[in-house]
């Protein structure tokens, strides 16, 4: 079971983890291990900023496709920042060392569409090249581009449940708090620290 203080997240930390870290492990509940699939995922969110949806495209050849035809239902696992802290980093030698991370488990209900094929190709391009100097279009691929929308099959998956751990600092003191902020090597683990324990940091 989650820790309490690790299940304290917004809207915009799940925004975040899903924008950085997109790539998921997706699963069809009971299936075998060996059909659990990593597909990169689009965030789809509501007027207040929750997550509502998750946009993706997939194999037609992949088991999973097959079960997720036969029973809609599926595990989205996101794996965000994660780095071990060592007891040099909290400024105290008698602190014990810790591993922290942030995961997120959503539940959703799979539709396949053929015509949300091109779009989630392009929207995950789009996303992944932004701020290129020249960001690469699918037209560039030619002929093969049509090959590969023939083999493959976009879909929307409708959020039901969401679960997260944000296991990011937030059970330490104020002191130590404020020692990893500035101690641990890994910039972007301590910009996620500063992040969950903005309350306590402003």
């Amino acid at each position: 079971m989650t820790d309490p203080l690790f299940a304290r997240y917004g809207n915009e930390d799940v925004r975040r983890l899903i924008a950085q870290y997109p790539l998921s492990w997706v699963m069809a509940p009971g299936a075998p291990v060996e059909t659990a699939t990593l597909l990169p995922m689009l965030g789809l969110y509501g007027e207040d900023g929750r997550l509502t949806g998750l946009l993706g495209h997939m194999s037609r050849r992949r088991t999973l496709h097959t079960l997720l035809c036969e029973s809609p239902t599926a595990h989205f696992l996101f794996t965000g920042p994660q780095a071990y802290v060592s007891p040099q980093h909290s400024g105290r030698r008698n602190w014990g060392p810790t591993w922290n991370y942030a995961a997120l488990r959503v539940e959703a209900q799979v539709r396949f569409d053929e015509a949300l094929t091109e779009i989630a190709v392009r929207r995950l391009v789009d996303a992944c090249e932004a701020g290129r100097d020249k960001p690469w279009q699918p037209a560039e691929l030619g002929g093969r581009y049509d090959a590969m929308l023939g083999a493959i099959i976009g879909f929307e998956a409708q959020v039901t449940a969401i679960d997260a751990t944000f296991k990011l600092a937030q059970d330490e003191d104020d002191a130590v708090l404020r020692e990893l902020v500035e101690a641990h090597p890994d910039e972007t683990m301590r910009s996620w620290i500063r992040a969950l324990n903005r309350d306590r940091l402003d």
